[in-house]
């Protein structure tokens, strides 16, 4: 495996870097429910969480996965700090480069802020979110999570489901399921799929009847409406009727199909209680656990590069 300097995005990588991290995810899965103590891996080394913008799930999971490989972490709430008084990411970067950092991860409403930084700092830059274009270790919890339940992470039908178009969640999930060589389904009104993305290689359906027919993962999406022009969906009353995932609609797939969200939930929105809350079915606390196991590998692996 190449060795990584920053992770940008999962465009980029490769299937065997991908199997890599995840098998080193996997080990820290096992490693973290055994309760073990933190490694001394990451021992005096520096890890900065700069977001930009807000996002409790992803800090706290980066914060914990840090801690747990004995690396001093310290987040940096851009939102209250000097960059609402006019100073630049590059002045940032100065300020971190000062700071001698060693980890940064990056979440910022932007896209391609992440890559800018990683050419003007020292530190391996991790990108947490940027903007609609990518959300690298989401994509790879996420395929650690089906290969633990589905025993591969190859020829899967795996449904995407609602904002596509907003989401960076969907997109690095496209590239990721993709090249390991799964079939990717985008469901969603066509206000709220992308233009062009047939390209990337996946099958577009308006309705979730035909959509969902045969799928192994169904992954639904949150409304983002805080990057949404007006009149994209209708009410979000209408869009759970025809687009929301409800015992209904889950019958259209396979009857052993289990469910998937990133996070943060509107439930009765794109996804009914009933079903969030299913052990049997749903994988969304598996997926918050996998989060602290590949922010681990990714930091571990990073720090080594």
């Amino acid at each position: 495996m190449a060795m990584l300097k920053h992770l940008l995005g999962i465009e980029g990588l490769n299937p065997v870097t991908v199997t890599t991290l995840l098998d080193l995810a996997e080990s820290y899965a096992l490693l973290n429910r055994s309760g073990k103590t933190q490694r001394d891996l990451l021992r005096g080394r520096t890890l900065i969480n700069l977001f930009f913008e807000d996002s409790t799930r992803t800090r706290t999971s980066f914060e914990l996965a840090g801690k747990r490989l004995g690396a001093d972490v310290l987040n940096m709430s851009v939102a209250t700090s000097s960059v609402t008084k006019g100073e630049t990411l590059l002045d940032t970067a100065t300020t971190l480069n000062a700071m001698n950092c060693d980890l940064l991860v990056v979440r910022h409403n932007r896209s391609g802020a992440p890559a800018l930084l990683a050419e003007k700092v020292g530190a391996a830059v991790i990108n947490a979110g940027d903007g609609t274009h990518e959300h690298p270790t989401q994509a790879l919890l996420d395929a650690l999570t089906i290969r633990r339940n589905k025993g591969r992470i190859s020829g899967l039908t795996i449904a995407i489901c609602g904002d596509i178009a907003h989401s960076r969640v969907a997109r690095s999930n496209i590239l990721l399921l993709t090249m390991m060589g799964n079939f990717v389904r985008l469901i969603g009104p066509p206000t709220l799929l992308p233009s062009g993305i047939e390209a990337a290689g996946v099958e577009l359906f308006h309705d979730m009847e035909t959509g969902l027919k045969g799928a192994d993962i169904v992954m639904m999406l949150r409304l983002q409406k805080e990057r949404m022009t007006g009149g994209m969906v209708p009410s979000p009353r209408e869009f759970f009727t025809y687009y929301g995932l409800d015992r209904a609609k889950l019958a259209y797939a396979k009857p052993d199909a289990l469910v998937m969200h990133p996070g943060p939930m509107n439930r009765g929105v794109e996804i009914d209680s009933d079903i969030a809350d299913d052990p049997a079915r749903a994988l969304i606390k598996e997926q918050v656990e996998m989060g602290v196991a590949v922010r681990m590998a990714v930091l571990d692996t990073l720090a080594r590069g």
